[in-house]
């Protein structure tokens, strides 16, 4: 039986200006030094050089209209649809620093449904 692979939603939100320091600090810091960046967070460089952060599900909530990450703030999300299926795991929060601008996103992996005696 085969599985579906995780699955990616780019977040349409708006980004406060005091996000985007935080942003630039949390960057600065593990530039500094990677040990300084707070647990459930990890930092890394695209081969592009974009900077990379993701956050693990125990430092992220999402609620209606807001994205909270632990330790950096709130995002206003944009539209009421919901971010994931009902019953989704493994999630986690990519947030992309990009020529374009910041981009975020959530992996998941979507719910098993096995379909057993339908007979």
């Amino acid at each position: 039986m085969s599985h579906i692979k995780s699955r990616e939603v780019i977040l349409a939100l708006k980004i406060t200006d005091e996000l985007l320091n935080r942003l630039e600090a949390m960057r600065d810091a593990w530039r500094r030094d990677a040990h300084s960046v707070p647990k459930g967070l990890s930092c890394s460089e695209s081969k592009e050089g974009q900077f990379v952060l993701v956050a693990a599900e125990s430092v992220f909530t999402t609620i209606p209209g807001a994205c909270i990450i632990k330790g950096l703030g709130a995002v206003e999300l944009v539209g009421t649809e919901p971010l994931f299926e009902e019953g989704a795991s493994s999630k986690t929060l990519v947030l992309r620093d990009t020529p374009e601008g910041w981009k975020f996103s959530v992996k998941y992996v979507p719910p098993i449904v096995r379909e057993r005696n339908t007979r």
